[in-house]
């Protein structure tokens, strides 16, 4: 197993969960404020939206985990705050980021549409690598399977996959490489003139959520709503509202 601390500053543990998450989230901020510039968007704006979105995010990603794995908080509210160890949802994540860059682009005449789609592609390829957090973790593995099958993975993969005695699927890895492939996809469709302001971050729901509501029904530790896993009715509810609004907005051009 892979030590989950990355380095140690006196008694202060640094996982490689945190680097993870954080390079991510500065790298997307480093290539949306690049992009924003060539669009004539002032770099101060951008650097304070982020101030405001990564925090949001973070927060959102929490809670929703929390508020989902209630029965193990109640009785441990001090782990709520345990944020170094894992335990955020991306969903959550969307949902705090996207509530935050609403209230603050809405005061401002900056269109909201069009600053979406230049984070979208970086918001993807965070996603992408924030998986690896979760390699790390040992976390986001699917069910059981053959030391045949994961022997065709590289060999820290197999290692990291050897879980209470069983090897996994490492469902990790899927989503890792689907989202990059999204992220492939957004950057090459980013300047095609038959996509409308806020296209761009509305497929990007559409690609994540596919490749999430798959890979979902792999995994063993999915957070559940009954007996439904809610990633996937989640999953189901942005495939089909993207898709529609996608739908409209362009039958409403081409009337």
């Amino acid at each position: 197993m892979i030590d989950p601390v990355a380095f140690r500053i006196g008694p202060l543990e640094i996982r490689w969960y945190a680097v993870i998450i954080s390079t991510a989230f500065f790298l997307g901020a480093v290539f949306s404020i690049r992009d924003a510039k060539k669009m004539g968007i002032e770099e101060d704006f951008m650097l304070d939206l982020f101030i405001r979105v990564i925090p949001a995010a973070i927060i959102g990603a929490r809670l929703y985990y929390v508020l989902f794995s209630w029965d193990h908080y109640k009785d441990n509210l001090l782990e709520i705050l345990a944020f170094r160890s894992g335990g955020l949802a991306i969903h959550g994540g969307i949902i705090g980021g996207l509530l935050a860059a609403y209230c603050f682009i809405r005061k401002s005449e900056k269109s909201f549409a069009r600053l979406a789609d230049i984070i979208a592609p970086y918001i993807i390829l965070g996603q992408a690598m924030g998986r690896w957090g979760n390699f790390i973790n040992q976390e986001a593995y699917g069910g059981v399977v053959s030391k045949e099958f994961i022997s065709k993975f590289p060999d820290f993969i197999e290692k990291q996959m050897y879980i209470n005695g069983n090897y996994h699927h490492p469902a990790f890895l899927y989503e890792s490489l689907w989202n990059f492939l999204i992220f492939i996809v957004l950057i090459s469709l980013k300047q095609k003139k038959f996509l409308k302001e806020g296209d761009l971050f509305l497929i990007y729901l559409i690609g994540y959520s596919l490749g999430r509501f798959v890979i979902e029904g792999m995994r063993t530790d999915s957070l559940m709503l009954g007996s439904f896993r809610i990633a996937q009715i989640v999953s189901l509810i942005l495939i089909a509202g993207c898709t529609v609004l996608i739908w409209q907005r362009h039958r409403k051009r081409a009337g």
